[in-house]
């Protein structure tokens, strides 16, 4: 299923709501993680407060794929992308 997040406060909630679903309490994913049972909580409350790389972690801990979907209207086959050569190099 997919969870479109706009703000900060949504991946938070999204964040809970997935580690719920998997059973787990926030000790639970805190040793998962390395990291103790307030640091998790923080990540829920304040998801703009952790960096990329942990949210990677936290996301791969959760069993959960990071998808960026262009939003842009059109048929994807206008679209740049950064492997679609010297146009879209990035």
């Amino acid at each position: 299923m997919d969870y479109p997040v706009y703000f900060a406060p949504q991946l938070g909630a999204h964040l809970r709501s997935l580690r719920k679903a998997r059973g787990l309490t926030q000790v639970q994913l805190a040793k998962r993680l390395g990291v103790v049972q307030s640091r998790v909580a923080a990540m829920e409350s304040k998801p703009e407060t952790m960096s990329v790389a942990r949210l990677f972690e936290l996301l791969t801990a959760l069993d959960v794929e990071l998808v960026l979907r262009d939003a842009r209207p059109g048929p994807s086959a206008d679209r740049e992308t950064p492997n679609s050569g010297p146009k879209g190099s990035w």
